[in-house]
């Protein structure tokens, strides 16, 4: 039998609300890759951190088969580990798009400084193709350049064993098979050790060896990747289907918006210092309009997105129409945001506020990054309406900081639709979500947007989670420096 590598023995917590309902039990082995698989809010997080020994033990041991720290040994990436990189806490939302807030922000290469000419760091950077990621300060990024380098950055300290939450999310295909590829890499060269936390079967690649099945922070028996997904069956119970017709907490009697140009932007060009971002860029989109915008990682499409939204201040030096009136012809940012429902990874970055849930949903009203103003009884209960739709309404009571990423996701989807908007603009909406809470928020999107004067723009890496209504498609490239 190959080498114990990690053993949990028969863990139970000492905080009841971080518990397993049985106690945990798990062997690592030597060579093996595992995928950790289950709904959203299974546990998946929690068992990782019961790994490294984040939590104290009421009960039971977590024992390392190699000699080191738990944090020498094991290392972990999950997308709310961004927030380190530049210190997001301690910046707000817009920033990024204020360059002379941004001065004392590290660069890439200053967070890399460790590692820089070393054949190490030139290896994985052009395995990866972001060696022009070095110049650029980490606000500036992308939320999937940022999973990039991230990544990168946990790669060069050569762990034991490396576990990854949800890592292909927010990346383009391209870079998803480049990380398949540099992790096969690590683990047969450099015996490097891979666990996977994942929501959707079918992002288990073919590196993976043991499946371990978690549901309503229950662990079933492990099982081999070939033998996982062969069981059918039991893949459909793990993420049951959400039954039920699709009912819109809408006021029945809102007139549709009878504007003609939801957007238009005319030789439109964006650039931070040296770098251009947008160059002579026309778009139109029309009211009712559906569609989609695409482009690798770093082409722009944040950027862009925060010119209809009203937080780029470069928005006044262009040519920009926004539901029929030319931007900076006198109506105030939160006219504009008002008839606008947004969700993106950034957004989803800076939301750091330790509130019930119920008040994150509640600030769509308001259009605030945080709750600035307290909800009246109609708005309270109109939130808790899109909460039950999207199935988190037994979440409000809780502290957005205590979800998971893809409770956190549902949420920050219903406040996007709460007020009710024109448009609606969704930047990777299904971004963490497990495959049954995919279906339900897709239905939801088809639903909304079937009403008149609804229009839509939708960013995806996935084109098969584009929804049906979409007929037109906006492609952005990546500017040469």
């Amino acid at each position: 039998m190959e080498k114990e590598i990690v053993h949990i023995r028969q863990i139970v917590t000492r905080l009841p609300e971080l518990r397993f309902h049985a106690p945990v039990e798990w062997t690592i082995r030597e060579g093996e890759q595992w995928a950790v698989i289950g709904p959203n809010g299974a546990g998946k997080t929690l068992l990782a951190d019961i790994m490294q020994r984040k939590f104290a033990f009421k009960e039971g041991e977590v024992v390392y088969g190699v000699e080191g720290k738990a944090s020498d040994i094991i290392k972990s990436i999950a997308f709310k580990d961004i927030y380190s990189l530049a210190d997001c806490r301690n910046s707000y939302y817009q920033q990024r798009w204020h360059a002379t807030e941004t001065e004392d922000i590290p660069t890439v290469a200053d967070t890399l400084s460790d590692y820089l000419g070393t054949d190490n760091l030139r290896e994985i950077l052009r395995i990866f193709g972001i060696e022009d990621l070095l110049p650029k300060k980490l606000i500036f990024l992308s939320s999937g350049e940022l999973r990039k380098f991230l990544i990168v950055r946990t790669l060069l300290s050569r762990p034991k064993i490396l576990i990854l939450d949800n890592p292909f999310i927010g990346l383009d295909a391209p870079s998803r098979e480049l990380l398949v590829e540099m992790l096969g890499q690590l683990t047969h060269l450099h015996g490097v050790q891979v666990i996977l936390l994942l929501s959707n079967p079918n992002d288990i690649p073919d590196m993976i060896t043991d499946v371990l099945p978690v549901s309503d922070r229950t662990c079933f028996s492990p099982k081999k990747r070939e033998e996982f997904l062969a069981d059918t069956d039991f893949i459909r119970r793990l993420f049951p289907e959400h039954a039920g017709e699709i009912l819109l907490p809408v006021e029945a009697n809102k007139q549709p918006s009878t504007h003609t140009v939801t957007f238009r932007m005319e030789h439109v060009s964006i650039r931070y210092g040296k770098r251009t971002i947008l160059k002579d860029l026309d778009w139109e989109v029309k009211n009712g309009e559906k569609w989609a915008l695409s482009g690798p990682n770093g082409a722009g499409k944040s950027t862009l997105l925060s010119l209809v939204y009203a937080d780029n201040p470069q928005s006044y030096a262009n040519r920009i129409y926004l539901f029929d009136k030319k931007r900076g012809s006198g109506e105030s940012i939160w006219e504009i945001k008002k008839r606008i429902g947004y969700v993106s990874p950034e957004m989803h970055l800076y939301y750091m506020e330790n509130v019930p849930t119920l008040h994150i949903v509640g600030s769509g009203y308001f259009d605030s990054i945080g709750l600035f103003r307290k909800c009246n009884k109609e708005q309270d209960e109109g939130a808790l309406r899109w909460m039950k739709l999207f199935g988190i309404e037994h979440l409000k009571e809780r502290s957005f900081l205590t979800l998971s990423s893809g409770e956190q996701r549902l949420a920050l989807l219903a406040r996007a639709f709460v007020k009710d908007p024109d448009l609606i603009i969704l930047d990777e909406p299904l971004h963490g979500l497990d495959i049954s809470n995919k279906k339900r928020a897709a239905a939801i999107i088809e639903h909304f947007c079937s009403r008149l004067g609804k229009t839509l723009i939708y960013v995806t890496h996935y084109p098969n989670e584009l929804p049906s209504c979409v007929n037109k498609h906006f492609l952005l490239r990546k500017q040469e420096e």
